[in-house]
C-alpha cells in the first residue's frame, strides 16, 4: 500500500465510523481511491471549520485566506504538482476517474457559503448548499465507483444521496450548530414555527418545539432524496451497491432517531452504535444481492438538481 493510501485509510477510519464500515465492503480496486477522495474532503472541511477529523472547533483567524489556499492547492493537485499525501492522492484520483476542476471547486464553493455565514430561506436554497458540501462529493464518489461521466441521471442520484446525508446531519445537529452561531434550517420554516433565524433562539431550550418542527420537516425532505438515490444504487454492481446502501441505511437511521426522540431529544446528538451499524449493513446485503431496492421507479420531479459539470 502506498503512503497516501495508508494515510487515506487512517483518515476515513478516524473521521467517520459509518463511512469506514461501508468502505470495507468495496472491492479492493476502488477502496483506496474512495479513501483518498474522503481524506481530501475531510482535510479541506477541517481547515475551514478549525476541526480535527470533524471533531472539536476552534476559531479560524482568516477563513477566506484558508479557502483561497485550498483552492490553489486543489488546482495544483489537479495539475499533478507534488504537495503531500492528501493532495497528491486526490490529484491522482481525479486524473484516474475524470473529476474535473469545476466539480472539485463545487465542494470549495460550498465551503465559501460557510465562510460567508450564509442563511437559507427555502429548502431549495438549502439544497444548493448541501450540494456544495456533500452532493458534489457524491458525484465524485460515483465517478470513482465507475459511473460514466455521461450517465447524468445516475450522477444526479449520487448527488441526491449526498444531499440526503447533509440534510440528515443538519437535522441531527440543530442545537449544536446554534450554539456555535450557525443556522442551516430554512429560515422560512423557522418562521412557520414562530422562530427567528437567530442561532441563540434556535439553541434556546424554551424553543425546542419550534426548532424540532423545522428539523422534522428536514428529515422528511431528506427521505425523498434517499428514495431518489436508491435508483442509482440499483445500477451498481453488488459489492458497490451493498457498500453505498449500507452507508445510506446508517445515515437514514440517524434521521429516524432524530424524529423519534422528539423535541426533548433535540439537544442530544442522535447516533448509531456499532451493533446498530452491523445490523444495518447486514440488512443492506440481501436486497443488494437480489437487485431489490426501494424506490426503483422514483421520479425526481420537484427535487433540486445539481448544475451540469464536464
Amino acid at each position: 500500500m502506498s503512503g497516501d493510501a495508508a494515510y487515506a485509510r487512517d483518515t476515513i477510519a478516524k473521521g467517520s465510523k459509518s463511512f469506514s464500515a461501508a468502505a470495507k465492503l468495496l472491492p479492493a480496486a476502488v477502496r483506496d481511491d474512495v479513501s483518498r477522495l474522503y481524506a481530501w474532503c475531510r482535510v479541506a472541511d477541517d481547515l475551514i471549520d478549525g476541526q480535527d477529523l470533524g471533531h472539536g472547533a476552534r476559531e479560524v483567524a482568516d477563513p477566506a485566506a484558508v479557502l483561497a489556499n485550498l483552492r490553489a492547492r486543489t488546482d495544483a493537485a489537479l495539475a499533478g504538482t507534488p504537495q503531500d499525501a492528501v493532495f497528491d492522492g486526490f490529484g491522482a484520483v481525479a486524473r484516474r476517474h475524470g473529476i474535473s476542476r469545476p466539480l472539485a471547486h463545487d465542494l470549495l464553493d460550498g465551503f465559501a457559503l460557510d465562510v460567508a455565514e450564509a442563511r437559507y430561506t427555502t429548502l431549495d436554497d438549502l439544497a444548493a448548499y448541501c450540494y456544495g458540501v456533500a452532493g458534489a462529493v457524491g458525484v465524485m464518489m460515483a465517478l470513482v465507483l465507475g459511473v460514466r461521466p455521461d450517465d447524468h441521471d445516475t450522477l444526479d442520484r449520487a448527488s441526491d444521496l449526498g444531499l440526503a446525508f447533509q440534510m440528515t446531519n443538519i437535522a441531527r445537529d440543530v442545537v449544536a450548530d446554534g450554539a456555535m452561531g450557525r443556522v442551516y434550517l430554512p429560515t422560512a420554516w423557522l418562521e412557520d414555527a414562530g422562530l427567528s433565524a437567530d442561532p441563540a433562539a434556535v439553541a434556546d431550550p424554551s424553543n425546542r418545539a419550534g426548532a424540532f418542527a423545522a428539523a422534522d420537516r428536514l428529515v422528511e425532505a431528506a427521505d425523498r432524496y434517499y428514495a431518489s438515490a436508491w435508483v442509482g444504487v440499483a445500477r451498481l454492481p453488488f459489492r458497490t451497491a451493498w457498500a453505498i446502501a449500507s452507508a445510506a441505511n446508517v445515515y437514514r437511521e440517524i434521521g429516524m432517531r432524530r424524529r423519534a426522540a422528539g423535541p426533548a431529544g433535540l439537544a442530544t446528538r442522535a447516533r448509531t452504535t456499532t451493533a446498530d451499524k452491523v445490523r444495518l449493513i447486514a440488512r443492506a446485503a440481501l436486497p443488494a444481492a437480489r437487485g431489490e431496492r426501494p424506490g426503483l421507479a422514483f421520479d425526481r420531479t420537484g427535487l433540486w438538481t445539481r448544475p451540469p459539470r464536464p
